[in-house]
């Protein structure tokens, strides 16, 4: 079915506005994307952002009446006769295999291969962890779970107690896992992510040897390995929680910062750890270290 996209260009205040019109006029999706490549940073819990310069995208069918809607959408006064939009035709492809076209296995380190169930294994012999991209978090995809994945591989895993906080889609915690850990502790405030990363684990073989919880649920212990790929303000207020769960000796390894806050969470952390130097990926950065004694 052939489509059309109207693009808007707008405010962050009026983006919902304007959301709210284009679906009330027949929009059958609509989307918000930036308009001028602005970063955005970590939201305040429960806060919805938008950027400064906020471009709204309706999606419509082919055979509506664009003229009309158009003409309805200029009645508005956030928006008034003759405002500026761009329509344009959306390709019509078979989306699901161009989707999944965009994922390759990838590997991280010397050993480890993260692989689409759809692809070919490149080397059987590697470790690999078979996940699909789903509703959490965390495919290898982005810099800060890559980071996190070349770590892992090249550290001493086996036998190991893991604790993987913010566990997202489980792909650490899986890693852990087939590279050898005793058993991962994963923990996520969103139960859709605990049972992504179950469902993950079982198809990795690996589900007898991770439990999930959620945060008030989370057990007491104290593991050798703790790994926490989230956000700058989480790893800060709970750097107690985090550092509790790590025994002496134990390794550490943090993600989901901003190269520029690699300085508040060294020295959250600086205090207990014996930090090793930061690495970056793009804007994204990893701090990892060993508890003191």
């Amino acid at each position: 079915m052939p489509w059309l996209q109207l693009r808007i260009d707008t405010s962050a205040e009026l983006a919902e506005q304007v959301g709210n019109m284009l679906d009330a006029n027949g929009a059958q999706a609509v989307t918000f994307v930036d308009a001028k490549d602005t970063p955005m940073y970590e939201p305040k819990p429960g806060e919805v952002m938008l950027w400064p310069d906020t471009q709204v995208v309706g999606l419509y069918d082919a055979s509506d009446d664009m003229p009309a809607i158009i003409k309805r959408l200029e009645k508005a006064r956030i928006l008034g006769e003759g405002f500026k939009y761009r329509l344009e035709p959306l390709e019509d492809k078979d989306w699901e295999r161009e989707w999944m076209d965009n994922f390759h296995p990838m590997q991280f380190g010397n050993r480890l291969w993260i692989c689409p169930s759809w692809r070919d294994i490149p080397d059987p012999n590697a470790v690999n962890v078979l996940l699909d991209p789903g509703l959490a978090f965390g495919t290898g995809t982005h810099p800060t779970t890559a980071m996190c994945l070349r770590w892992l591989d090249g550290i001493d895993v086996e036998g190991k107690t893991v604790v993987d906080f913010g566990c997202g889609s489980g792909i650490l915690a899986i890693a852990a896992l087939k590279l050898g850990a005793k058993k991962v502790i994963g923990i996520d405030i969103d139960p859709q992510a605990l049972q992504a990363s179950m469902d993950n684990a079982q198809r990795n073989q690996v589900d007898d040897r991770l439990s999930v919880y959620l945060p008030e649920n989370q057990p007491t212990l104290q593991a050798d390995i703790v790994m926490a790929n989230i956000l700058s303000g989480p790893l800060i207020e709970l750097q107690n929680v985090i550092t509790g769960y790590c025994k002496p000796g134990g390794l550490l390894v943090l993600s989901g910062i901003l190269a520029e806050q690699i300085p508040r969470i060294e020295a959250a952390y600086g205090r207990d750890f014996n930090l090793d130097e930061s690495v970056t990926d793009q804007e994204w950065a990893r701090v990892s270290g060993q508890r003191q004694s």
